[in-house]
């Protein structure tokens, strides 16, 4: 048996280089002749039904559903739910897994099933009779209470246990956790636990913790639209906290805006050990605290360069942008220095002092050219951690800034902070099931090994899939056509086309080939 799949994976390496070596040849750098047809040629397509096989657009979610299955993720969801009586057909984990799978095949809405469950290759290609369809996927939802749903985060948090622990021990130096809220916006009139913000937008206010490293969303916690972010913040960050000391990180470091400063327990989190780093309010207490430093205080703050060029620079472009606001007598605000300071400040909920990092930033206001006025704005972080040095505090709160760009993959990627049900909790549910499917983008990559002799290589490729896109994620493992071939013991799926990233996915499919370590 494992000759048998050892020359398997040879045979897919091979093809993958022949294929590769094809495509290339064809986007070689070439002196082309004027040419007297277009590139474009019609070459009279006919269109025909093959007779014993059929087509899958999608030939990578076979991989996928294997990876579940080897991280027993059906196993942990049925025993923690427990929403239907008897299984006509479908269990638990067939509710949950079709509705992730369909953010994987790029569905934005529960209509999407509809497609799928219509595409006779996407069923066998998942080893199914057949899967739910958009009624009964919603009903399954609406079954939920906060009780279930918390119990589906917590099975998704075992098998994100077991990931981590295949990781090497560098991993494990620290854990940052981020915690953010954001409006779910909705233009439905009927759904229940709906309100409308403060800035006029009627939706649900949904709070994300996250897991930076790796950008996982560990747990989503839905409230209606009019709630503060802060609400039940303290609650998910001590239970992501627990579930990083259960993991055995070294050191964990919690990061939010001047919403999650949460002042009432920041003593319980010092004590624990947990480091923190959040945004504070500008209030005039510490504005005049500010002002009144010596001059010594203030330091030069330097930014890093968020890129270098490897090749020689560029000229750069005009820019428009400023053009435009110049002639038209826009007021413009311009930065014109930086400098940091720090002082021990005891928020009135805390029995101890901590540290503030205060960054005045020296800004200019412009009215087309004509300087109006200069302006000092000051921003205020509350940290723990009196070693970490002052631009490194304010390296770490502009970091999690990055949980911005996890919310938009949420909203316009993965499409998991939608509300298309009637309720507040089943829409909660609706957005923890469709967020698996993020997360099995990063399971993906955090299986695949990095030892050998190309570990370093192994080791960038591995990051470059955890930090990629979703919808790049898509495009480069999910979206592979294959013919899928029912043989009398198994699928067969036969990859007709080659991508960049191909090595990468033939690397999982030798990881799935043998048992996962959980």
């Amino acid at each position: 048996m494992k000759s048998t799949r050892a020359r398997a994976a040879r045979q897919r390496k091979r093809e993958s280089r022949k294929r590769a070596k094809r495509i290339q040849h064809r986007n070689r750098v070439k002196q082309w002749p004027d040419e007297p047809r277009p590139m474009f040629k019609s070459e009279g397509a006919r269109y025909e039904f093959s007779e014993r096989s059929v087509g899958l657009a999608y030939g990578g979610i076979a991989a996928m559903h294997g990876l579940m299955q080897g991280l027993s993720v059906p196993e942990e969801i049925n025993s923690a739910l427990h929403l239907l009586k008897v299984h006509v057909p479908y269990w638990e984990s067939d509710h949950v897994l079709s509705i992730a799978y369909n953010s994987l095949c790029g569905g934005t809405c529960l209509d999407d099933l509809e497609r799928l469950r219509n595409d006779e290759a996407y069923v066998r290609a998942l080893g199914a009779d057949r899967i739910p369809d958009p009624t009964t996927s919603g009903d399954f939802c609406r079954r939920f209470d906060a009780a279930a749903v918390e119990s589906l985060q917590d099975a998704f948090n075992k098998t994100r246990l077991r990931v981590w622990q295949q990781q090497p021990k560098s991993f494990f130096r620290e854990a940052v956790v981020d915690v953010d809220g954001t409006l779910v916006e909705t233009t439905g009139e009927c759904k229940e636990g709906m309100d409308i913000s403060y800035d006029g937008k009627w939706g649900y206010q949904t709070l994300l913790v996250s897991f930076a490293n790796t950008r996982e969303p560990l747990f989503l916690y839905n409230r209606p639209g009019n709630r503060p972010s802060h609400e039940g913040a303290a609650h998910y960050l001590d239970r992501a906290v627990s579930l990083c000391e259960e993991a055995g990180f070294e050191r964990i470091l919690l990061r939010g805006d001047t919403d999650f400063s949460q002042t009432t327990h920041l003593d319980r989190w010092d004590k624990r050990g947990v480091s923190f780093v959040f945004g504070y309010d500008a209030n005039p207490k510490l504005k005049g605290i500010a002002e009144e430093l010596p001059a010594s205080a203030w330091t030069p703050l330097s930014r890093k360069r968020k890129y270098e060029v490897k090749t020689s620079t560029r000229a750069k472009p005009e820019r428009v942008k400023e053009k435009v606001i110049q002639q038209r007598e826009f007021v413009n605000i311009k930065l014109v220095r930086e400098h940091v300071a720090e002082f021990e400040y005891k928020p009135r909920a805390c029995r101890q002092p901590y540290r503030m990092v205060v960054v005045r930033k020296q800004l200019k206001v412009l009215k087309g050219q004509q300087e109006l006025r200069e302006e000092v704005r000051h921003l205020f972080y509350i940290t723990n951690d009196f070693d970490m040095p002052a631009r490194s505090v304010v390296k770490n709160a502009n970091d999690r800034c990055e949980q911005e760009n996890l919310i938009d993959q949420g909203k316009n990627g993965v499409c998991s902070l939608r509300a298309p049900l009637d309720n507040l909790v089943s829409n909660w549910a609706y957005m923890v099931m469709a967020s698996l499917a993020w997360s099995i983008k990063a399971w993906a990559a955090l299986v695949l090994p990095e030892t050998g002799r190309w570990r370093d290589k192994h080791r960038t490729e591995k990051w470059d899939v955890v930090r990629m896109e979703f919808k790049q994620f898509i495009n480069e493992f999910i979206r592979m056509p294959a013919l899928l071939i029912s043989t009398g013991r198994q699928i067969v799926l036969r990859l007709l086309s080659w991508s960049r990233k191909q090595h990468v996915f033939l690397r999982l499919l030798d990881v799935l080939d043998h048992p996962l370590l959980c």
